[in-house]
């Protein structure tokens, strides 16, 4: 009997961007799946949702107050396409709500857009090429439609 790959999911730290001089750090759980093979998912405490922000809140008070584990499975779960925080290690990318960039250093930046806000974070390149070294292991580079299953996809897409 055929078993699916066991899911890629690594826990790192990103650095909220807040202003200039002010950020906070937080864990972020990456995820990759071998029966959805285009994307990949990063999970925050949901303390950090961008539309239950409390404005008055301080995010470096709420940072130290995270627990020792890794993110939630009730966090904030973004998705969208492995190939895009591959480029984005290299080269400015994305478009819409997702964009992924090099930053100084050995430095990347994802911002993540929604109509409640903008959030920059700040994460070790290595980190993320890491992970995707083991997504890579589970389901090569350019290999990932032939683990699409279609007809599930489309069955989710339309429920």
């Amino acid at each position: 009997m055929f078993s699916a790959p066991a899911p890629v999911e690594q826990t790192t730290h990103a650095r909220l961007i807040v202003s200039t001089h002010r950020s906070a750090l937080l864990r972020v759980t990456l995820r990759y799946r071998a029966d959805d093979p285009l994307a990949v998912r990063m999970v925050f405490p949901a303390e950090y949702a961008l539309e239950a922000a409390d404005p008055t809140a301080d995010p470096l008070e709420a940072a130290a107050d995270l627990p020792a584990e890794p993110a939630p499975v009730d966090g904030v779960e973004w998705v969208f396409a492995r190939q895009l925080l591959a480029t984005g290690l290299d080269l400015p990318s994305g478009e819409g709500d997702v964009h992924v960039r090099p930053a100084l250093g050995q430095r990347t930046v994802v911002e993540l857009r929604s109509p409640d806000g903008v959030a920059l974070l700040q994460f070790d390149r290595t980190e993320l090429r890491r992970f995707l070294w083991h997504s890579y292991l589970v389901v090569p580079e350019g290999q990932e439609l032939r683990h699409l299953d279609c007809d599930r996809a489309l069955a989710e897409l339309l429920s």
